[in-house]
């Protein structure tokens, strides 16, 4: 069988949570703010009431021994699906804050081998923007299409990578910290016979930011067992280092050794500056052994009354 081709366009986009004073930075090129006044930028912070406009000047650095060609553009930010990560729109997606709003002079630019490129950008905020946090990046593509990896040796995949630099802008006016934790569900793992095997429960929560302002969420979790017990107390560790405003991110937190016979609940706290949010959902752990037996003896319970009943009518 002749093994296929085909070409899959992916967009790599590096946005790197650097110390400050370092640019996004993939080993072959980097994207950050041109200096003001000798200072180094880490990301673009900027402030600006609605209808104005911001001159600013990005830096695109080639450290190969080849010219690189680029394509600049304005992306708007996000938090991913998967773990809250931050990540940026691709080019032929629809911008709607920062990747509309900041337009570099040139679109194209090639940078020669081991030397960098500052290109001047505007940044127009409309008449009608919403006050409060709006978070992006300037982007440099490279034009080429590098190769990848082959899926199983039959589908040949070609990346196209790219660099952003991140831009933080504040739109003037009333700022609105808001934190939620919402659809919090329960999946518990337990063994058929208790005490044989380890029991876990898989805990899903959304984290949703509903205010207007970027927040740096913590997120704790706690349990309580039959009469109040405490069964589980803890800070989470796999929670967006940021959540951008009106983002929300899904997560799972796995609590291995839950009880396996017990009734209680499960809480999770979120908090930030000047922002809180909790939501708390209800578990019965019960063997799936001895769940059997009480649902044998309730069915056959109800057997018995439903032939009592027959009984009593025929007479």
């Amino acid at each position: 069988m002749r093994k296929l081709s085909a070409l899959l366009l992916a967009a790599v986009l590096a946005l790197l949570a650097a110390p400050a004073a370092r640019a996004a930075d993939n080993g072959s090129w980097s994207v950050f703010p041109a200096s003001a006044g000798g200072a180094q930028r880490p990301y673009f912070y900027l402030s600006a009431d609605p209808g104005t406009t911001l001159d600013d000047k990005v830096t695109v650095t080639n450290k190969t021994a080849s010219p690189l060609s680029f394509r600049l553009y304005g992306a708007d930010a996000y938090n991913t699906e998967r773990d809250g990560g931050f990540a940026v729109r691709t080019e032929k997606e629809k911008q709607t804050g920062v990747g509309a709003w900041a337009k570099p002079a040139q679109n194209t630019v090639t940078v020669p081998a081991r030397s960098s490129v500052t290109v001047p950008f505007t940044l127009a905020v409309p008449p009608d923007a919403e006050p409060g946090d709006h978070v992006g990046a300037l982007v440099a593509l490279d034009d080429r299409l590098a190769p990848g990896p082959a899926a199983d040796g039959k589908v040949a995949v070609g990346i196209q990578q790219a660099v952003g630099a991140r831009v933080y802008l504040r739109v003037g006016g009333p700022t609105v910290p808001a934190l939620a934790v919402e659809h919090v569900s329960l999946a518990q793992h337990r063994p058929l016979v208790p005490g044989t095997g380890e029991s876990r429960t898989d805990i899903t929560y959304t984290l949703h930011n509903r205010g207007n302002v970027t927040l740096n969420p913590k997120v704790d979790l706690s349990a309580t067992g039959l009469f109040g017990r405490t069964l589980l107390s803890r800070g989470l560790t796999k929670v967006p280092s940021e959540l951008l405003p009106g983002q929300q991110v899904t997560l799972t937190e796995a609590w291995r050794g839950a009880p396996q016979l017990d009734w209680g609940d499960v809480k999770l706290t979120a908090s930030a500056k000047d922002a809180r949010g909790s939501a708390t959902a209800s578990f019965l752990a019960l063997p799936w052994l001895a769940g059997g037996v009480l649902l044998a003896a309730a069915l056959a319970l109800v057997a018995q009354r439903i032939a009592r009943r027959r009984i009593v009518a025929r007479s």
